[in-house]
């Protein structure tokens, strides 16, 4: 893959659910040929979210946590503090990058970071995101992925749950699956890593896996910039 201009990349805290989701709508349908790529970091408070080929038989006992449904790919599945959201608002058109050449960069970026850490684990071909390789600990999931593309540009993106409560994931068949085991990075490693430090590892892995020549952090308000 060629080498590419710097990645825009912002670090934006905990975001309420719809306000990252419509920001990033906006975004994408007002880019022109020439704005940068982004990356989008963040963590949602508690949230359910049905994409596109979502049925209602596994949202199971959703409780207290809004479910709102949702334009990108996918089944169900849960967001909450301690898990690093990363949203990818990417030119693939002009990038010439095919959703599958997309989808297998996030997937070796988060396995390549997880490597680095010490936990093994790898994508399956029958189910978008990674999973544990460790047969003791049934496959169980560790990143979720999910994406749309309008307009020949991708957002929304991956999650990769670092240090979060799973009791949600409980109430849900995990992206259509029921019975699915799911996991964190803190489970596997017996301690909790640093968010921040998670955080650089994964863009790093990105900017790799995607071919860009660096980063530009930019701190300006784009949530409000897309209201």
């Amino acid at each position: 893959m060629l080498a590419y201009p710097v990645l825009t990349v912002r670090q934006l805290g905990i975001v309420d659910y719809e306000k990252a989701w419509h920001a990033m709508q906006r975004f994408t349908d007002q880019r022109g040929p020439q704005t940068p790529d982004e990356l989008w970091l963040l963590q949602h408070p508690p949230v359910f979210t049905q994409g596109q080929a979502g049925k209602a038989e596994h949202l199971l006992e959703t409780g207290d946590i809004p479910v709102i449904a949702v334009d990108r790919g996918g089944q169900v599945t849960y967001h909450g503090p301690g898990q690093l959201v990363c949203y990818l608002l990417i030119d693939l058109k002009r990038r010439k990058l095919g959703v599958r050449e997309l989808v297998t960069a996030i997937e070796q970026s988060i396995v390549a970071l997880l490597a680095a850490c010490g936990i093994a684990a790898s994508p399956r071909a029958d189910a978008p995101g990674v999973y544990l390789d460790d047969a003791s600990q049934h496959g169980a999931k560790i990143a979720q992925l999910g994406l749309r593309v309008r307009r020949g540009c991708s957002f929304h993106g991956l999650s990769l749950n670092v240090d979060m409560d799973l009791e949600p994931f409980l109430r849900i068949n995990p992206c259509g699956h029921a019975g699915l085991a799911v996991t964190t990075m803190a489970l596997q490693l017996g301690n909790k890593p640093d968010m921040q430090v998670i955080c650089a590892q994964l863009i790093d892995q990105l900017l790799r896996q995607l071919g860009y020549n660096g980063q530009q952090i930019a701190s300006d308000d784009v949530l409000t910039s897309y209201e």
